[in-house]
């Protein structure tokens, strides 16, 4: 996603948000207005005044959230910042985003029910304290409550797609602010979704009873009336108990299937795979850690891969693992040296490039035939090959393992000059005969 569409990704969360509450404030409008039973006390028809208060108020306090999530998203329209103190402002604002806009979601939904419980009722005088007391708990509360929720699950949800962005090198748990947890988050869910709606049609049923009781014979209205208003409560409350449900499920569920997706990753060796982080909760900082983790796996491997050029696997695993003492120990154990007869002369007699490339593979293969016994090559002084059995890991049989080596390699070093004479067009008998001696003795032979 470009920068420039990063930027404008708050406001687009703004206006995705503003059907959502426009949707509960016309639910709510026609629950008090026409459903509850204050709708009876009221006695008069729907006029154009009480249409018009409805939109100038609902413009007015969308035109309040928009630009209280607009100052709000004021640093984050340039996109994400450069790192170092200057674009803290920016990452603070973008890891609280959803709950800012929440808190603005809140804020609107408190003034609501002052301008339809309280506002209205003055400018028609039809104001009634208990009455008013119940339209602002139910507006701001009940309605409120499920719509605040609402705005910041679907505003997390949208902006996590964006939020990795400001952060590339992690530290997202590490801003300081408010933070929600997992367990909050069930808990505030669980209020609304199975303890709310229950008593919400517990209070309704109860008053329509109550009612029924006063009505006496006349009680066949009121019934049908506590029948309406139950099922009208009954559909709205499990369609938002569901939604709700289904938003807080997926902001769990999400981030854990990518976390899940990464670690399968690790699993088939990939170690440069990282998960973003999207929360800065419990879920946010285990997927920083998953990362620290893996970052330190990589690191590993490739010190693993550097090292083992040069030792066995064996002694990498020994040193890397730690099992070697930093002051050193006594320890008995047998020094290979070798080097070639006569190398000072054929040096002298010999082409440089010639030299070493003779030399690279005289080193391949006695490095090869010390390793094979679990030597390990010390150091090359010219000819020179200096190699430690019984070191640093530890080994009974380290004599006899250096005898077997020796002889391999003056195996190894036969070949070597037998493959040597081979690509010069000369046979090994043939220089053997010659000279009286095999040509790996005459030119070449360990000491």
């Amino acid at each position: 996603m470009e920068q420039a569409e990063l930027g404008r990704m708050p406001r687009r969360l703004a206006q995705v948000m503003t059907p959502m509450h426009l949707l509960g404030a016309v639910v709510t409008f026609v629950y008090f207005r026409f459903v509850d039973y204050t709708a009876f006390e009221l006695g008069h028809r729907l006029g154009p005044g009480e249409i018009a208060y409805f939109v100038v108020g609902f413009v007015a306090l969308g035109a309040l959230v928009w630009t209280l999530a607009a100052w709000w998203a004021g640093p984050l329209e340039a996109g994400p910042p450069p790192p170092g103190p200057a674009g803290d402002l920016a990452r603070r604002r973008a890891v609280h985003l959803p709950l800012a806009l929440a808190a603005t979601t809140l804020l609107a939904w408190a003034l609501a029910g002052i301008i339809w419980g309280i506002g209205w009722p003055l400018i028609n005088g039809t104001l009634v304290p208990t009455r008013a007391v119940r339209t602002v708990f139910g507006i701001t509360v009940i309605a409120g409550s499920a719509s605040v929720t609402s705005a910041f699950f679907l505003a997390e949800r949208r902006w996590r797609l964006v939020l990795p962005a400001y952060f590339p090198d992690g530290g997202l748990t590490n801003v300081p602010g408010p933070r929600i947890s997992v367990r909050v988050r069930l808990l505030v869910v669980f209020l609304l979704v199975g303890v709310i709606p229950v008593a919400i049609l517990g209070m309704a049923a109860y008053r329509g009873a109550s009612t029924a009781l006063a009505a006496g014979p006349n009680a066949e209205g009121v019934i049908g009336r506590m029948l309406m208003i139950v099922g009208f409560l009954a559909l709205v409350t499990t369609i938002t108990s569901v939604g709700l449900a289904l938003l807080v499920s997926r902001s769990v569920a999400e981030p854990l299937a990518r976390l899940e997706s990464a670690m399968a990753e690790v699993e088939r060796g990939r170690f440069d795979v990282r998960c973003p982080v999207v929360s800065n909760d419990e879920i946010g900082a285990l997927t920083e850690g998953f990362n620290r983790m893996v970052r330190g796996l990589q690191e590993r491997e490739v010190i693993k891969e550097t090292f083992g050029k040069y030792v066995t696997e064996e002694i990498r695993d020994e040193i890397l693992a730690g099992r070697l003492a930093l002051e050193g120990e006594l320890r008995e154990v047998t020094i290979l040296f070798s080097d070639l007869r006569d190398f000072t002369t054929w040096v002298e007699a010999s082409d440089p490039r010639d030299v070493v490339r003779d030399l690279n593979a005289y080193f391949t293969e006695m490095e090869a035939a010390i390793r094979s016994h679990g030597g390990l090559v010390l150091q090359y002084i010219g000819d020179e090959i200096e190699a430690v059995f019984g070191a640093p890991v530890a080994d009974p049989a380290h004599a006899a393992h250096a005898v077997r080596t020796a002889l391999e390699m003056r195996r190894r070093l036969a070949e070597l000059d037998s493959r040597s004479l081979r690509d010069i067009g000369i046979s090994p008998a043939a220089a053997a005969y010659e000279s009286g001696k095999p040509f790996w003795q005459k030119m070449g032979c360990l000491r």
